[in-house]
């Protein structure tokens, strides 16, 4: 991946230069920060698992179940046209944080994984075949593996991975090699979550669409860091989730081409996504109800556009240098330690830092360190493939967010180096 391109996935143009951040006002918008834990200051680094919310969030789905709860579409009384009007705001909330052409492009679910799911259940079934092909990476998360897995042995396609170095990018040469005429979907993180690289997505999809290729981005740890334009990425599909970017769980969307969407059977079928029902057949609704079936989360909705609005106010090209500028200082600290490893290299990476110590677990890693206020992620981190391209059974994982400082990294380094005084190295 060259630089230029990795550097226009979550950088300014050219000749802008973002606003410097007042961290510590917008650390005073996270009430759950200002604690402690075991005596000691919280110093939260676990983001890439779920973000803390911001008063702004927090308020907005508590002011929704104390003013406006009701169900939504479906009622004529005063409350719930007001649902009604708060929820449908969100999508077009989404539309414009992700420059997608229409709202009905925006299917609201409870997650990146349920997005792919999705996905996977109506494009999937309906289009892959025995003898079809699934192209995945090296890097990616579970959830954009095992649904691909289901489908592949139910319908007898074939998965096909592309490698990854030891640096933690793709080895493009195989990504090129392995689409084939066969290859029916591409789908691969914008952002990975166990290494922090930030992959050449636009020449993917290029790549995917000169041989007809669709393309899926798993944008779970992307949307918050990094500015997201569909139309520009020309992506088919994309798909976010709230708890990542500073909004409530059980909240999510999927983006897809209308083209695409418009020719996928329902994924769920119930109220609101239908037209018309008797026993004998059932038609349904136009695009986005077709795909959303049930009572949704209205109130996670209204927090995700909490949370939009936030980000939006504060502005992602600072939050993104911010959060590189965290990060680098990390990366140094860490090679200042003896015996403590950084996992992913990548030349284009953002807001993860996965490390190993040796002749110390992870486990142990995240242990002592929680005893020191310091939230860590121990483990797979949901990657396995990951893990056994480095031969380890698990990293840590430090992973930054835009009320993450310096300070809070040296605490972090402080508490590494505590870890190796506890075994004695």
């Amino acid at each position: 991946m060259s630089g230029a391109e990795g550097t226009a996935e979550r950088r300014p143009a050219a000749g802008t230069t973002p606003p410097a951040l007042d961290v510590e006002r917008i650390r005073a918008d996270f009430p759950v920060l200002h604690q402690e834990v075991y005596g000691k200051p919280l110093v939260y680094l676990d983001n890439a698992a779920t973000t803390q919310k911001p008063r702004a969030v927090i308020d907005a789905v508590s002011r929704f179940y104390a003013h406006d709860n009701s169900n939504v579409h479906r009622g004529v009384h005063a409350l719930s046209q007001r649902a009604t009007e708060e929820y449908e705001g969100v999508r077009g909330k989404v539309r414009e944080f992700l420059n997608a052409a229409s709202e009905r492009e925006l299917i609201f679910v409870r997650g990146t994984t349920e997005a792919i799911n999705l996905v996977a259940a109506t494009f999937g079934r309906a289009r892959i075949r025995a003898g079809d092909e699934i192209l995945l990476t090296e890097m990616e998360h579970h959830s954009n593996i095992v649904p691909w897995q289901l489908l592949a042995e139910q319908v007898g396609a074939t998965i096909k991975v592309v490698p990854i170095t030891d640096t933690g990018e793709l080895v493009m040469e195989s990504f090129e090699q392995l689409l084939t005429d066969r290859t029916r979907l591409v789908a691969v993180a914008h952002l990975s979550n166990a290494l922090g690289t930030i992959n050449p997505v636009r020449r993917i999809i290029q790549a995917a669409h000169d041989a007809g290729v669709p393309v899926l981005l798993d944008g779970a740890q992307a949307a918050p860091h990094i500015r997201v334009d569909v139309r520009e990425l020309d992506c088919d599909f994309y798909a976010f989730s709230g708890h990542k970017i500073y909004g409530p769980t059980g909240i999510g969307v999927l983006y897809g081409k209308e083209k695409w969407l418009e020719d996928m059977p329902p994924y769920q079928g119930g109220g609101e996504m239908i037209r018309q029902v008797s026993f004998t057949r059932s038609t349904y609704g136009d695009l986005p109800a077709k795909f959303e079936a049930g009572t949704p989360n209205i109130a996670g909705a209204v927090g995700l556009g909490a949370a939009i609005d936030y980000v939006r106010g504060i502005g992602l090209d600072a939050i993104a240098a911010h959060e590189h500028a965290v990060l680098e200082y990390a990366l140094a600290a860490a090679d200042a330690i003896p015996g403590m490893r950084v996992v992913g290299r990548a030349r284009e990476k953002a807001s993860i830092l996965s490390f190993v110590l040796d002749g110390i677990h992870p486990h142990d890693i995240g242990t002592i360190l929680d005893r020191q206020g310091l939230a860590v992620r121990a483990g797979h981190h949901c990657a396995m493939p990951v893990m056994e391209h480095y031969c380890l059974p698990a990293t840590a994982r430090a992973s930054f967010a835009v009320y993450n400082t310096r300070a809070e990294v040296d605490a972090l380094m402080a508490g590494i180096r505590k870890v190796q005084e506890v075994f004695g190295l």
